[in-house]
């Protein structure tokens, strides 16, 4: 019976599930697993209501991406992660419903949103295990939209999930300096990535700020160690940034707790350049020095 559930789940019918789920417990109303099926089920019965309610194929979609959200959320608030077959089902159902969603937007005149709904696209089929036509769907949004931290992660976690480790932390690395705080990090799934996360998350960060530093431990635990040469608009681009963020560091109202190892990260960069370009040793030691000012700590770690 618990094996037809999870088969209606994958369907993406937690009705069925429900009823199934119900009649089960009820022979067995010790079974943990059951009960907390049950409770999953009864979760995505409410959400797929909201969600037939609605018109709009994009609007679904992006509805059952966000409810995914609040699913983890509530997973983790009853410690059901043991529970990986029903999990498994679940996330086949939702993300198989979202990513037909999003395909019957794609044939549509949406050159504006296009490379949004590429991204997301790629995404269900990366969380489905496609990780092939991941890759195309999220090479075409890239191609689309230069720059886009939040395509260069979904693409970076790919690569990392095919064993393609040297590709993705290049793409990571690049996504996170593009803009940390746009890297979605609900859905990335790669070892790479999840333990490097992982281990920032116990060093105390949250949210935001946790966000900031991840590519700084990424460069000091050897994750981020991938790195290309930058072009000459690039390094301009650079230093105007970090000019930027020191004296926004220094105004009223500031928020260091963000912008501090924002910097250090685009310091991280510049001392790459100049070792790569062979640069003064006086231009690497003063920089040093800024990160030394900024935080001795990590000045100590990315010295040793």
């Amino acid at each position: 019976m618990l094996c037809d559930a999870f088969d209606a789940l994958k369907e993406g019918n937690p009705f069925t599930a429900k009823d199934i789920l119900e009649e089960t417990l009820s022979a067995d109303l010790e079974n943990k697993e059951v009960i907390f099926t049950l409770k999953c089920a009864n979760f995505w019965c409410d959400s797929f209501r909201r969600v037939e309610q609605m018109q709009n194929p994009y609007q679904k979609a992006d509805t059952l991406l966000q409810n995914w959200k609040h699913f983890e959320e509530f997973i983790s608030s009853i410690d059901g992660t043991q529970y990986e077959q029903g999990l498994f089902a679940v996330k086949r159902g939702v993300f198989s419903l979202a990513m037909k969603n999003y395909q019957s937007v794609l044939g549509e005149n949406i050159s504006a949103h296009k490379s949004e709904i590429l991204c997301k696209t790629g995404l269900c089929y990366k969380v489905l295990g496609n990780y092939e036509e991941a890759i195309q769907l999220l090479s075409e949004a890239n191609g689309l939209v230069q720059n886009s931290a939040e395509i260069l992660a979904e693409l970076a976690d790919c690569y990392a999930l095919c064993g393609e480790e040297k590709t993705a932390k290049v793409l990571f690395r690049e996504a996170y300096f593009i803009e940390a705080q746009q890297v979605d990090t609900t859905f990335l799934e790669s070892e790479l990535i999840c333990r490097l996360i992982k281990q920032v998350e116990q060093l105390g960060y949250k949210k935001q700020v946790l966000q900031e530093w991840i590519p700084v431990y990424g460069v000091l635990y050897g994750v981020f160690n991938i790195k290309r040469e930058l072009r000459a608009l690039e390094v301009g681009k650079l230093k105007q940034s970090i000019f930027a963020l020191e004296n926004e560091l220094k105004e009223a109202g500031s928020d260091p707790l963000i912008l501090i190892p924002r910097l250090i990260n685009h310091y991280f960069w510049l001392i790459d350049h100049y070792v790569a370009a062979n640069g003064e040793r006086a231009r690497i030691n003063e920089t040093l020095l800024k990160i030394k000012l900024l935080d001795s700590n990590i000045h100590e770690k990315y010295t040793l």
